[in-house]
């Protein structure tokens, strides 16, 4: 479901199949257990390969927002396909969570 590389200060994650009411407690605990690593400053959750996501899936990237927000670090988003994108507008996350191109992904 999850796989990840750490970039210095940089975390990304890649999200893969569904992010559901099913699966969203191990995905919370998984992104949990990687950024409890406070030197992390950036967590980019790559959509490349995510199919679909409902609202539990909405509230596991709203938990992750909030805590890196508490600690002073950001979150990004990238390769969102049409549907994703539209559930990310449709539930506001645009609004707090930077989509990110490739190129300031890689920055």
């Amino acid at each position: 479901m999850l796989q990840s590389y750490r970039d210095g200060s940089r975390l990304v994650v890649r999200l893969a199949g569904e992010l559901d009411h099913y699966c969203a407690q191990s995905v919370r605990r998984e992104l949990d257990r990687l950024i409890s690593d406070q030197s992390i400053r950036w967590l980019i959750l790559d959509f490349s390969v995510l199919q679909f996501m409902d609202s539990s899936g909405i509230g596991v990237i709203l938990g992750r927002y909030r805590q890196m927000r508490d600690r002073g670090g950001q979150v990004g988003v990238i390769h969102m396909s049409p549907h994703i994108a539209r559930i990310f507008h449709m539930s506001g996350m645009d609004r707090v969570i930077h989509q990110l191109d490739h190129q300031e992904a890689a920055q």
